[in-house]
This record gives C-alpha cells, structure tokens and sequence, in this order.
C-alpha cells in the first residue's frame, strides 16, 4: 500500500494564542509527514531557531502510525523524509541548509530547482509549488522530489492565482508526473478521498491544520480518509 502524504504548512499570523512551534511539536507526534516552515517575514536568526526547534521535536516524534511502509517518490534517488517525517523550510535554502533541516520548499520567486538541486547536500528534499501544469512540469524535470499544486478549490488565502484550479486539472498533474503531488487549497476532512482518487499523492495546508482544537484528533480524521484506513 503505498502512503498517502500530510503536509502541515505553518502561518504563526493565523494562530490566535499557540506558539507555532508548539503546533509544528504536535503535528510531529500525531504523524504528520512533512512540515513546511513558512514564515516568510522572519528575521534569519529568529526562523533559524524556529527551525532547529522543529528538528528537535522532529527527533522525538517519530511517525503516530509506525507500521506503514517508507514513501518513496518517483524518481527512486531521494526519500521523502527518509520514511520519517520531514521539515523543510519555505524560500530560504540558506537556512534549510544551515540550520540542518531535511530540505526547501520553493516558489514562484525561489531560487530556480536546478540551482537548489546543483548546491544542495545529499540527501536533501526539493519542493515546490505550482500552480499550473506547465509550472509542475518544469519543476519536476529541474530536479524537485514532489510537488504542491493548487489551489485545487476555492479558498481566500489564494485569490490571487485566480480560479482553483479543480480536480480535473489535479487528475492530468498526477498523470504526468513521476514525482508525488500534493493537493492544497481549500481542503476539508471531506474533500481529501476526492483528491486521492484522482491521483494525489496526499495533501498540503494551513488551516485545516490550525483550525482545529487537536491536531491529533484532526490528523486521526484525515488519515481516515485514505484508502484502507477506515
């Protein structure tokens, strides 16, 4: 069975009175397999704290659900997360890569994938996120290990890159791609079978991560969307 992915993107600017650093803490135990440090107005010093705080409580947790196999994407080199869970920090690959972290996550306005894939270490984890096909495309012959695409439904916090983009666009990204794709973009508990069926590898987001009184229990609904887990 091959494992379905859960990608905490963290927004402190979104959390009322919990330090993101103890959300990123509990979404490590719950078993949550990727989290994306992306606090794009943090000074260096301050991010690289939050960081080496997030791989701290990264060599405690562990997976919440030890007896699922390693995923391992599509271009067989590189582990995502090493079958463990995986911190990656949003743009800034000089941090990622000072601070020790399992990788860098890319934008639009990153560093090109081929010069991240060229300079980093080995072994060392290369997302990005699209917002077209053409755009997942090019990220995954420029060296990326797995992709985020959205938004795949309609959500606020992504007006600006137009309409979402719907599942049957999701469909033909999976298709194409050798490498893992996330879905983001307004998803819901209830929206997550959906994603899967048409191919996504799992899913990426802020709210549906911090929105919630647990994020374990959040974590145990999610995983119960996936294929023979209910």
């Amino acid at each position: 069975m091959n494992r379905h992915l859960l990608c905490y993107i963290t927004d402190r600017k979104q959390l009322q009175s919990t330090p993101v650093a103890a959300v990123i803490k509990n979404a490590l135990r719950a078993g949550v397999d990727v989290v994306q440090i992306r606090e794009k107005d943090l000074p260096s010093r301050e991010l690289m704290a939050l960081v080496e705080e997030a791989l701290g409580c990264k060599a405690g947790a562990g997976h919440a659900d030890p007896g699922l196999p390693a995923f391992k994407p599509g271009l067989g080199a590189r582990e995502l997360g090493n079958g463990g869970p995986c911190v990656v920090v949003n743009d800034r690959f000089d941090v990622a890569w000072a601070a020790g972290a399992d990788g860098v996550h890319l934008g639009s306005q990153s560093m090109p994938v081929q010069v991240v894939r060229r300079l980093a270490p080995h072994p060392f984890v290369i997302g990005v996120s699209c917002h077209s096909l053409e755009e997942a495309m090019a990220a995954e012959s420029g060296g990326a290990d797995y992709l985020v695409l959205g938004p795949i439904f309609e959500t606020p916090s992504k007006l600006g890159y137009g309409p979402p983009l719907g599942l049957e666009k999701l469909r033909l990204a999976t298709t194409r791609s050798r490498i893992p794709v996330l879905a983001l973009g307004g998803i819901s508990v209830d929206r997550i079978r959906r994603c899967l069926e048409v191919g996504a590898a799992g899913i990426a987001g802020i709210r549906i991560f911090q929105d919630c009184q647990s994020v374990g229990e959040r974590v145990r609904e999610m995983r119960a969307q996936f294929p023979g887990r209910q």
